[in-house]
């Protein structure tokens, strides 16, 4: 769901700086300086499960990361989480990072949450972004870069009802979360705003704490598979590099049709051979948050507390690649203008069945 672009790290300065970082996971491979000059400022990112080239929620992080070290000269360095992971993997992760002189962190993920609060508190010099999480606890040098999910997902829903002939769509979810549930709630609402009658099948693939639910394709395919031997037609996953499991099954299906999530997934060059199948995606622009927050940094007025990126301010949309959802686009904007407005409110937590 991204585009393919490789982001090359800079060199960190000494021995001991670049052996902990590779011990994490991070990626440096420039041999010299190019993203910035030695006293530019240096962001560092620390990647959910799945990293840069999961086509999804990663790769939306990597392209705002891109775009800071290109139109900011900021140098970065990149370190991703391993399946299976202990928390304190991820608290090691963060503070090489901060050994290496990167005073500027991006988490990715709400699974960064107690590792971000614990060196956080520990390193009050150090600004941290985290993406998807809030917690009413965290320190002040942290900021929560939030979406309205559940805006983007409901626009998802009014195109999947517009365009199912068997009027029986899916949704799968990754990991059986709060987060998740923003994207199931959003789309069956907007479902059923269409068609109250329409069925809509869910699947989680893992429960925590087991997040392998966000970067295991084959269950993604065996979950798509079995909602397409149901009978739906039209199958939306939440569910980071699982998805592309889920595209390749509903690709395989005569008649089916596939809804991505956070990047444009039918323009993703690993993707190409079932763009046919992606109708649209729920796009996440994480890009757009990831710079603004470095962006804001690096002008001297960081964010802070909360910032919420919705429908209105260009958060979530939904992608037009190759043409699918144009036929309907007159419903989609009725929908997204009374969202925008106001009139409707569209609920964050799934109705009990």
């Amino acid at each position: 769901m991204r585009r393919s672009m490789k982001l090359a790290a800079v060199v960190l300065s000494g021995s001991l700086g670049m052996a902990s970082l590779a011990a994490c996971g991070a990626k440096s491979t420039d041999t010299n300086a190019s993203s910035g000059s030695s006293d530019s400022l240096k962001v560092g990112m620390a990647y959910d499960i799945g990293g840069r080239g999961d086509q999804s929620f990663n790769d939306s992080a990597a392209r705002g990361l891109d775009k800071a070290k290109s139109d900011l000269g900021v140098s970065v360095t990149e370190a991703e989480a391993k399946q299976g992971e202990a928390e304190a993997d991820k608290e090691t992760r963060l503070k090489n990072l901060i050994d290496a002189g990167y005073k500027t962190i991006v988490a990715v993920g709400f699974v960064y949450q107690p590792a971000v609060n614990k060196v956080a508190k520990d390193n009050p010099n150090v600004k941290f972004a985290i993406i998807d999480s809030n917690d009413k606890d965290q320190p002040s040098n942290v900021t929560s870069l939030l979406f309205a999910e559940q805006e983007g997902s409901y626009l998802a829903g009014v195109a999947a009802a517009n365009k199912s002939k068997s009027k029986h769509v899916g949704f799968i979810g990754g990991v059986q979360s709060e987060l998740i549930k923003k994207f199931e709630a959003g789309y069956k609402a907007g479902v059923k705003s269409v068609d109250p009658n329409i069925q809509v099948e869910t699947t989680y693939l893992t429960t925590p704490p087991d997040f392998t639910g966000f970067a295991s394709p084959d269950k993604g395919k065996e979950a798509a598979q079995g909602q397409l031997d149901k009978g739906a037609d039209v199958i939306y996953a939440a569910a980071g590099s699982s998805g592309n499991g889920a595209i390749e099954a509903v690709a395989n299906k005569q008649g089916a049709l596939a809804i991505g999530v956070d990047s444009d997934q039918a323009s993703q060059p690993a993707l190409a051979k079932y763009k046919n199948s992606i109708m649209t995606s729920m796009v996440k622009n994480v890009d757009n948050a990831v710079y603004a927050y470095i962006d804001s940094v690096k002008k001297g007025s960081p964010f802070t507390g909360i910032k919420l990126f919705d429908l209105k301010s260009d958060g979530v949309s939904l992608a037009t690649t190759g043409g699918k959802i144009d036929d309907i686009q007159d419903k989609l904007k009725a929908a997204a203008d009374s969202i925008k407005s106001g009139a409707t409110t569209i609920p964050t937590a799934p109705a009990a069945q």
